[in-house]
């Protein structure tokens, strides 16, 4: 009897505890769904949405299916897309009107950036408010032409540096672009940007920096798919959270001696005696490592600063400048005319002679440069930018709710037929003066646009271009790699599946 009545109350307590929770989820939906907000997310278009859940299923994808399915979106659905899951919403936009009314008006940056911090803290790319406008301010000062100039010579050094890898991958039926060029832009950010020549072996440290990318975007990219592991605490303690976490040991590791080892240098005699560093310290056109390393003494930055900014540049000033000088060499490779006319402009600067290129020079390379434009409106380093707005907006006919993240799919973007005839086609001459007079200023972000476009992207510039003048002033560049082999999947920057080989072929003097 006494059993009888235990397993009567155990199943009553049961069946509350079952209607308390579907009055729970009926509650929430229709919260979700007849909500001012939920009303104005359902009249945008976008994938249909399951009651709840959303779109979780429709992105829960392999990487590289992923980044396939969100290619047919903007085909499907028009410009304005929506996706989500509960009361976290997501908006995709392609039109360059609607971008730049997102890129002015919100500037704020939270979820998925927030992601990041604790590897990147709030750092430039992460911070909002007085903070970022303070560094931004600070950390412009750094890429001054004055200190630009200072790393012309440093981006030439490099180039024989590079050139001599080059020398002995010549013999090879093929070499891979990739492993060359991680060498080389992981070397010249640490010389020119954080003033250290980094003792350790170069090709130990490359491997071992990009492994940690790669580990950290495979631990992230789960979460910003599961709702549940957008909340820390789950995350935290979730396999995604340890493999974080072991990462993010190993990269704070490299940065922290990066800075070690730049601070015992200035408190050295060597630098004390440079002449050059006087001179640009007396303008306050410091490297950037030197000029936070300043901050820390005058109190206005700590060390931790010092470290969120160096992790920052570190990521975006190597790893963007890495895959896409590595589909330009590609691209070059396998357009043989366009390669042609960029040697002769080449011949034309440098004429017969093997001299290291100037400052002048690599403003007298316009027909290479074009081509690095079309390379990042082809291959954009960073494929999508995302900002949250924070107030109500109309984009494209739809009133967007507020708290709502707004996806920027530069990919697509630059592969309208719209703004680029033959969008797949390799193009360089669209970047020609006469030829983007009449082109919508938001449609083209390789570097992002407004207030919190890319600080280093005449850096950038200049050391692709002093790295391809040497390059194709010795070899002929022949495809191995074809455009249409590449396949890429989500991550931090336009990653492709594969190495991408090339063969090098010695011109004849």
């Amino acid at each position: 009897m006494i059993n009888f009545v235990g397993c009567l109350i155990q199943s009553s307590v049961m069946k509350v505890i079952f209607i308390v929770l579907f009055i729970i989820v009926v509650v929430l939906y229709l919260y979700c769904r007849f909500s001012r907000r939920g009303r104005l997310f359902a009249k945008i278009p976008g994938p249909p949405r399951w009651p709840l859940i959303g779109n979780v299923h429709n992105f829960k994808l392999p990487r590289d299916k992923l980044f396939e399915y969100l290619r047919t979106l903007n085909k499907t659905y028009g410009d304005v897309i929506a996706s989500g899951t509960l009361d976290v919403t997501a908006i995709h936009i392609y039109n360059p009107n609607d971008i730049e009314t997102v890129i002015t008006k919100c500037t704020k940056k939270y979820k998925p950036y927030t992601f990041l911090r604790r590897w990147l803290g709030d750092g430039l790319l992460i911070s909002n408010g007085s903070k970022w406008q303070y560094r931004r301010k600070l950390l412009t000062h750094a890429f001054h032409f004055d200190v630009l100039r200072k790393y012309a010579r440093t981006f030439a050094d490099e180039a024989e540096v590079f050139m001599a890898a080059v020398d002995k991958e010549a013999v090879m039926e093929q070499a891979d672009v990739n492993r060359l060029i991680n060498k080389t832009t992981l070397r010249i950010i640490c010389k020119t940007v954080m003033g250290t020549s980094m003792k350790e072996d170069i090709d130990s440290l490359t491997t071992k920096y990009l492994e940690a990318i790669h580990r950290i975007a495979a631990a992230l990219f789960p979460r910003m798919l599961n709702f549940l592991l957008y909340l820390d605490i789950t995350f935290q303690i979730s396999k995604y959270g340890w493999e974080e976490r072991a990462a993010i040991k190993e990269l704070h590791q490299i940065t922290k001696s990066i800075i070690k080892e730049r601070k015992s240098y200035i408190n050295s005699d060597n630098y004390k005696q440079n002449e050059t560093e006087k001179i640009l310290n007396k303008k306050g056109r410091l490297a950037m490592l030197d000029l936070l390393i300043e901050n820390e003494r005058e109190g206005k930055i700590d060390v931790d600063g010092i470290r969120e900014e160096v992790d920052t540049f570190m990521f975006r000033g190597f790893d963007t400048t890495s895959v896409t000088m590595a589909y330009l060499i590609m691209l070059i490779a396998n357009n043989l005319e366009i390669q042609n006319k960029i040697y002769e402009e080449m011949k034309s600067i440098f004429g017969d002679s093997c001299r290291l290129a100037t400052i002048g020079d690599l403003k007298e390379m316009k027909y290479l440069e074009c081509c690095i434009k079309e390379t990042l409106r082809l291959y954009p380093a960073v494929p999508y930018i995302v900002r949250t707005i924070t107030e109500e907006i109309v984009l494209g006919g739809y009133v967007i709710p507020a708290r709502t993240m707004c996806q920027i799919h530069i990919y697509d973007l630059h592969r309208r037929p719209d703004l680029y005839p033959e969008p797949e086609r390799y193009i360089p001459e669209r970047f020609l003066p006469e030829n983007s007079i009449d082109r919508h200023l938001f449609a083209y972000l390789p570097f992002s646009a407004g207030s919190r476009n890319c600080i280093g992207q005449k850096f950038a510039m200049l050391q692709m271009k002093t790295l391809m003048s040497s390059l194709i002033r010795k070899y002929r560049l022949e495809a191995v790699t074809k455009t249409a082999d590449l396949k890429f999947y989500v991550d931090f920057v336009l990653r492709a599946d594969r190495p991408i080989f090339v063969r090098f072929c010695p011109r004849k003097v």
